[in-house]
């Protein structure tokens, strides 16, 4: 990125890496020291300062770097607005709950959860969903997507439950290579502690036949909140009747999936068939 660029010619996160530029010369650090103040390498801080880190810096290291400025929640905030642009209006009020959620309960009837999204899958997605789409455009959402994932870098991140339809599993998404990537992904993102996935078999029938996918957050002090897919949309619910509802559903799915264990062993045996 020239220093001559005129903003209005820059990308989002090009603005933001130029903005954290300009605060650390006026504060007279170096890229060292920022990235020493942040707990970051002096090769984080220039991708940052260069618009060329990808997906985009952690909020992690926006808060840092508001710290060390003295700026308030300045970077922070930007950050969070940038990942707001690249999302569907409709999607944002969920996407700041999810940021608040001590718990996430998610079942995928089709397609594996955003959150757990590889690049790959996650750009097959929207190719499919939005085959008019400019490049730039489609590159943008996934890109926003793959940020949601910073949620489990955090100091106490949610507790993460998904019960994937086999469907999601044997549904091929891009080509065999990008579906045997997504469930090599899985497999690693079940090693945290915060993640538990069980898989909803066809044989399990009815359950997952007649289920729309749907997610709950749930909240150390606040009521858990309903989230489910509609026509124009996806749409938020915190009636108490309806949110009960749907807690029971998720048992009832639960009680139908396959084991912890056994779902990984399905998973392993899925990636050997897109790899052959």
């Amino acid at each position: 990125m020239d220093e001559t660029t005129p903003p209005e010619h820059l990308n989002p996160l090009q603005r933001f890496g130029r903005d954290i530029r300009q605060v650390r010369l006026a504060r007279k650090l170096t890229q060292k020291h920022l990235g020493k103040a942040t707990g970051y390498s002096e090769g984080y801080v220039c991708k940052v300062e260069s618009g060329t880190l990808l997906p985009r810096p952690s909020q992690k290291f926006a808060k840092g770097c508001d710290l060390t400025f003295g700026t308030g929640e300045l970077f922070a905030g930007l950050l969070r607005r940038i990942d707001e642009g690249d999302h569907p209006s409709w999607f944002v009020p969920y996407l700041n709950l999810e940021r608040k959620a001590s718990g996430i309960l998610d079942y995928s009837a089709s397609l594996v959860m955003g959150l757990l999204q590889t690049e790959a899958y996650a750009r097959a997605v929207f190719r499919s969903s939005h085959p008019r789409e400019d490049a730039d455009l489609i590159e943008g959402r996934v890109a926003a997507r793959l940020r949601r994932r910073d949620l489990f870098e955090w100091e106490t991140p949610p507790l993460l439950w998904v019960i994937l339809h086999e469907a999601c599993l044997r549904s091929v998404v891009g080509d065999a290579e990008v579906m045997a990537g997504q469930l090599e992904y899985l497999l690693t993102a079940v090693k945290s502690p915060h993640i538990d996935l069980q898989v909803l078999p066809f044989s399990a029938g009815a359950p997952g036949a007649h289920t729309r996918p749907f997610t709950m957050l749930t909240f150390e002090k606040s009521p858990t909140v309903l989230y489910a897919d509609g026509p124009q949309g996806g749409k938020l619910y915190d009636s108490a009747p309806t949110v009960a509802l749907h807690l029971d559903s998720y048992d009832r799915l639960r009680a139908h999936a396959l084991s912890p264990g056994e779902s990984l062993a399905l998973i392993k045996s899925l990636v050997k068939e897109y790899r052959s």
